[in-house]
Formats: structure tokens, C-alpha cells, sequence
């Protein structure tokens, strides 16, 4: 997957949190939450850390992280943040405002990993994007190197479990190839179907010429 970890958090109470690979993420995001401004504007940050972006969604008295590969853009992990970020909102904006640390985890997780699947997979987000014309707002938002943020001594050294994102990319290898073959089987058996149909047609107008017409009238006497 290009998005690997997200958060829900409120200040620095972590409120639900995904993580697709094994590592220091979760210290890392929490020395992140310490270092942002306590108030509460709605905004949008991205920090870089080695070959990772950390992207930022203030909205509502709450902070929606993920991290996504530095390859993958912005747009789409925004996208993401902001499809969580309504979600989150629908089912618990009356009390997340005071709701103890992990409270919606158990719950909320799960659809951390699940939006963070289908937004890394399927194209057609990026195309909904577009449509929505927020390209050029997702544009303004400046990548800094997260040292910005930290002082010398703060910062911690990222680590990824390799073997874990390489095991989840072969994860959605073969999920994709799966997806690929049924469809292409799929139209195999449409094909077949069209072709059996043209087969009996064919004969049928064959038969038809030698029995006179249609009725097959003098095959029948």
C-alpha cells in the first residue's frame, strides 16, 4: 500500500490509529502531535522524513494524519484524510471532542485500513479529485522536511519494517491479479455466449434457405 499508517487524534490524545507495517510510526506521529500549534484552525500540513510524507488534516478540534510514500503525491492521501475525516465526523463528532484516548479504536480502525486499501488501489479516487477541482488547493500545500517542526535532540529516526511492506505490496499483487483474472474471465464467458449465439444463428439462416424460409415449412412436410 502507498498510504501505510493514520491517525485520529485530538491534541495528542490518539483517538483511533492504523498501522500497515511494523516500526517506530506511532512514536514518530506522537512527537509530530506534541510539536503542532495547539490551536485549532482548520489547515493542512505535509512533512517529509526520509522517503515518507507525513500529511496533515486540522479540522473540527481534531488532527487526521497518514503517511503515505513520498512517491505517491498528495492529492490522494488528502483525499483520504478527508474521507476519514467525514466518516469520523458522522459517527462520533458529538463526543470526540471528550472522549478518552483510543476510544472509537476498536471500531474506527477498521475503517482506517479499509478506506487506507482502496484509496492505495483504486485510480478512479484520483479522478474524483480532479472532478471536484481541488488540485490546485492541494497544490498550495508546501512539503517541509519535518525538522521544522523538530529540534535537533526531538527528532526520532524512522523505521520501516521492509519485509512488512514488501509482504503487503505482494498482498495487493495478488489481490489485483485475482481481481484482473475474474474480469478477464468474465469476458471470456460473455465472448463464448456471443459466439454460441452467432453459431445458432448462422445455422439457423442456413437451415432456413434450404427448408423455404423462416417457418422451415418444407422440412417439416
Amino acid at each position: 500500500m502507498a498510504i501505510i499508517y493514520a491517525v485520529v487524534a485530538r491534541a495528542t490524545v490518539v483517538l483511533a490509529e492504523f498501522s500497515a507495517v511494523t516500526g517506530n510510526t506511532g512514536a514518530v506521529v506522537r512527537r509530530i502531535l506534541e510539536k503542532l500549534s495547539p490551536e485549532t484552525a482548520d489547515e493542512r500540513l505535509c512533512f517529509s522524513q526520509d522517503r515518507y510524507i507525513f500529511h496533515i488534516l486540522r479540522s473540527d478540534g481534531l488532527t487526521f494524519l497518514c503517511m503515505a510514500k513520498d512517491t505517491f503525491g498528495r492529492r490522494i492521501p488528502f483525499s483520504y484524510l478527508e474521507d476519514v475525516h467525514m466518516r469520523f465526523m458522522k459517527n462520533y463528532g458529538r463526543v470526540a471532542l471528550h472522549a478518552p484516548a483510543y476510544a472509537m479504536n476498536d471500531e474506527f480502525s477498521r475503517v482506517l485500513h479499509q478506506q487506507m486499501e482502496f484509496f492505495s488501489s483504486n485510480p478512479s479516487v484520483d479522478t474524483l479529485n480532479r472532478v471536484r477541482g481541488e488540485v490546485s488547493e492541494i497544490r498550495s500545500v508546501m512539503v517541509e522536511n519535518i525538522e521544522k517542526i523538530m529540534e535537533r535532540g526531538d527528532r526520532i529516526e524512522l523505521l520501516v519494517d521492509k519485509t512488512a511492506t514488501m509482504q503487503d505490496s505482494s498482498f495487493h499483487f495478488r489481490k489485483q491479479s485475482k481481481r484482473l483474472r475474474r474480469a478477464l474471465s468474465m469476458k471470456n464467458a460473455k465472448l463464448l455466449v456471443v459466439l454460441t449465439c452467432l453459431i445458432v444463428l448462422v445455422l439457423y439462416i442456413i437451415i432456413a434457405f434450404f427448408c423455404g424460409g423462416i417457418t422451415l415449412s418444407s422440412c417439416r412436410s
